[in-house]
């Protein structure tokens, strides 16, 4: 495994790969890696010549009272696991190589980086999309994985992709859960015993209602209304941001299903906020 932390050299690097004709999977991660990342790193070792890792704890994504410096970090384990998958390239870069004294510039996805969690976190996705689109222009790569617990980010990441041009395959990847349905995040090990087990209602909502909605309920209405329920029957659930179900193209809410829907939730519980979605092809 090659560890870069440059980017010119990193671009230089990737560079050389293409003109040699290999195809390149790129995995940006911000670290703690959990079985999720590592998912994706399979998946891109399977459909590519060459795998690359990023490792970046994004500041431009985080609001001024938000957990940066709290971000979980382990980079010794991250690399332990990444030299354990046999990934080609780990990017490993720093703040100020990422963003000098003089940066500027930045990337605004329109309406849909307003809804969902962005009505909750105002800017979030105009950092994700600005440093995602940095990542893309030093990794060149031929593919790029994501996972669907992020869905909003993916398909943010995916109109950006299509509106500047960029030559990459955006591939959404499953949400891998944890025995009892909690999807994986790094944010979870803020979670005491007891937040932890209340956590589950989350999967627990998104369940009961595409079952309700296979069952031939299709009021949307009638829908943010069982989830929300279902939530709120947990004590330990501090407030929901969300609960609802929405056109995943969109992300506006749908007041009569018909087609396929993203049923979506963003709870805090304690001081963590936890988001989790299920996607019903119908």
């Amino acid at each position: 495994m090659e560890l870069l932390r440059i980017p010119r050299i990193t671009q230089d690097s990737c560079k050389k790969h293409l003109l040699r004709g290999r195809s390149l999977g790129f995995v940006p991660t911000m670290g703690a890696l959990h079985a999720g990342h590592l998912s994706l790193i399979k998946r891109a070792k399977m459909e590519n010549d060459v795998v690359i890792v990023s490792i970046f704890v994004n500041p431009l994504q985080f609001g001024p009272a938000e957990d940066l410096d709290k971000y979980p970090r382990d980079i010794e384990e991250d690399i332990r696991k990444l030299r354990q998958e046999d990934i080609d390239i780990l990017f490993l870069p720093d703040n100020n190589l990422m963003y000098p004294q003089s940066f500027s510039t930045s990337i605004e996805v329109g309406a849909l980086s307003e809804r969902l969690y962005g009505k909750f976190r105002p800017g979030h996705f105009r950092g994700v999309a600005t440093v995602v689109a940095k990542l893309f222009n030093i990794i060149t790569p031929t593919r790029a994985y994501f996972g669907q617990k992020d869905f909003q980010q993916t398909v943010i990441i995916k109109k950006m992709a299509k509106d500047l041009n960029f030559d990459v395959d955006i591939i959404a990847c499953p949400t891998m859960r944890e025995h009892d349905g909690l999807a994986m995040s790094s944010r979870n090990v803020y979670l005491d015993k007891e937040q932890r087990r209340a956590a589950c209602v989350l999967y627990r909502c998104l369940i009961k209602a595409s079952d309700t909605v296979q069952s031939g309920v299709t009021s949307g209405k009638k829908i943010r209304e069982l989830m929300k329920d279902i939530i709120s029957s947990e004590p330990l659930i501090a407030g929901i941001d969300y609960a609802s179900v929405y056109d995943p193209e969109t992300l506006e809410e749908v007041d009569e299903i018909k087609n396929n829907v993203l049923f979506a939730v963003a709870v805090r519980i304690g001081k963590t906020r936890l988001i989790d979605n299920i996607f019903l092809i119908l």
